[in-house]
């Protein structure tokens, strides 16, 4: 029988592969990325044998010709590369892929499955600072979190619940850690697909419908709205999340609606249900926050933590 040996969870910025000098002088960033190395350091410890990544899409692997609210790369993953992240084949344990999808399906949820899924930093951006050299095979499972109406954030703590069952029942003896990546509190310059107010939203709108062979095309725009974006951080709001999160204790967050969840931390808050999954992925747990920086250059409220089953 597998186990679910670790969670970790981390926010995840582009920015910090483009923009880094701009940020040097925050301590904020440095404690950050010291987050990021001491769960590095953690996961090896761990040596898993295999990892399911649990991320977000950012209209690069995904657009809204079809828009799936859960997916599982089961063959070829392929990263996109965008901002320095990486890009091309990622190692994919194909075997514990197939049979989470097949568990998923037995146990009530009706994932999308890809032999051929391109992943963006969602996905990679994870990878990049926590498993550097890539040579641990990957589960990516990506949830819908930016184009409604999204999963609720209980249905995606059923989901991780579904895949902690899964790895347990695959007949196998793996030691399966699980990372989230996303969040936590900020605000995008995204529309809602159905609502658009101005040229950037109609702009943006287009790009996440056509850009599926041509997203590079929109990119240069698109990266210009995001840069002019003003921050907007509930400090407040990601300390409680993330002591919920440490203390296995999610419950209260469960109730919020997406559009709640939006006014009270912003519309990149939806990529809380990453960690809600990897929490309850592990089940009942320990842990703690390794990092926490609002990072107004960011946009975003920068956490890391780490959980580990309970004996």
């Amino acid at each position: 029988m597998s186990s679910v040996v670790m969670g970790v969870g981390a926010s995840h910025s582009t920015l910090m592969n483009t923009h880094w000098a701009e940020v040097d002088h925050l301590k904020g960033a440095h404690a950050f990325r010291d987050g990021l190395g001491t769960a590095r350091q953690l996961l090896a410890e761990q040596g898993p044998d295999a990892l399911v990544v649990i991320g977000s899409n950012h209209f690069r692997g995904f657009f809204l010709d079809m828009m799936p609210a859960f997916t599982v790369g089961v063959g070829e993953v392929l990263g996109a590369g965008e901002a320095g992240t990486p890009s091309g084949p990622l190692p994919v344990d194909t075997d514990l892929a197939r049979h989470l999808v097949d568990s998923l399906v037995g146990d009530g949820f009706d994932p999308a499955f890809s032999l051929r899924l391109t992943v963006d930093h969602g996905i990679t951006h994870s990878l990049q600072h926590l498993l550097p050299d890539l040579d641990v095979p990957i589960v990516p499972v990506v949830i819908n979190m930016f184009a409604p109406p999204l999963p609720s954030l209980d249905r995606c703590r059923a989901l991780g619940e579904a895949i902690g069952r899964a790895v347990r029942a695959d007949g196998s003896a793996k030691r399966v850690a699980v990372i989230a990546s996303g969040g936590l509190s900020h605000q995008l310059p995204w529309p809602k697909w159905f609502e658009t107010l101005n040229d950037d939203d109609r702009f943006l709108v287009e790009a996440w419908l056509n850009g599926r062979d041509s997203w590079s095309e929109y990119e240069v725009r698109r990266r210009q709205i995001i840069r002019a974006a003003r921050p907007r951080i509930n400090e407040e709001f990601d300390r409680r999340f993330l002591d919920m999160v440490t203390s296995g204790d999610i419950g209260p967050v469960l109730g919020l609606t997406s559009d709640e969840l939006a006014a009270e931390a912003g519309n990149g808050a939806q990529e809380i249900r990453s960690w809600i999954a990897m929490k309850a992925a592990v089940g009942p747990c320990t842990g703690h926050t390794l990092a926490y920086s609002a990072i107004d250059e960011w946009l975003t409220g920068m956490g890391v933590a780490v959980i580990e089953p309970r004996p």
